[in-house]
């Protein structure tokens, strides 16, 4: 039993958040930024906590208020723009002077506090509601979310390695800093269009 909820809960998890999540975009955008270990370690963290949460729970994750939702991933993503426009202008030397905390903390924060109650904390939710076996759940789904999160930050590290040689930073600034408010929109929009 608890090697099938682990399977189901990771394949339910993995599929729900490719097929319709932002975070996947956003976490490829971050990695054209920063180093993949700090990422993945700052990203581990939030998704352990909000995986936690959906868990623990369960069904009140999906009842949550939209517009306090909305808010907060509508400032998370405003939040995080700033730091992208911020850390940009600091130039490349500056930049990779950062420490691999602030690459952490700034994962953490981008991942914690964007898309609450989106469909991998839903379906995460419902199967810790099937299984009864919380631990086993929230196991399986922290696995799906860190295979997704590695995928983006792997790509997302290629990608940076390709335009560093290719664009102009100016452009990569503006960019970047675009994608993060458009992928900000859609996860606001989102948010408040979801279906009770």
């Amino acid at each position: 039993m608890a090697i099938q909820a682990l399977v189901a809960t990771y394949a339910a998890v993995l599929v729900a958040e490719i097929a319709g999540d932002k975070l996947l975009y956003t976490t490829g955008v971050l990695a054209t930024r920063f180093r993949p270990a700090p990422m993945m370690c700052g990203i581990a963290l939030a998704l352990m906590a909000k995986m936690g949460a959906a868990v623990v729970i369960g069904d009140a994750v999906g009842a949550l208020p939209r517009a306090p939702l909305a808010a907060v991933t509508a400032a998370g993503f405003v939040w995080m723009a700033s730091k992208l426009w911020r850390e940009a202008g600091r130039g490349e030397t500056s930049r990779s002077a950062q420490g691999g905390v602030r690459a952490a903390f700034v994962s953490f924060a981008s991942v914690f506090f964007a898309e609450w109650a989106d469909l991998g904390q839903l379906t995460a939710a419902a199967m810790a509601a099937q299984f009864r076996a919380p631990v086993v759940v929230w196991t399986g789904a922290v696995l799906a979310m860190t295979t997704k999160t590695a995928v983006a930050v792997t790509l997302g590290a290629r990608l940076r390695h390709w335009l560093r040689r290719r664009v102009p930073h100016p452009v990569l600034r503006y960019g970047g800093v675009g994608a993060l408010l458009l992928i900000g929109v859609l996860a606001v929009a989102e948010t408040l269009l979801r279906q009770p």
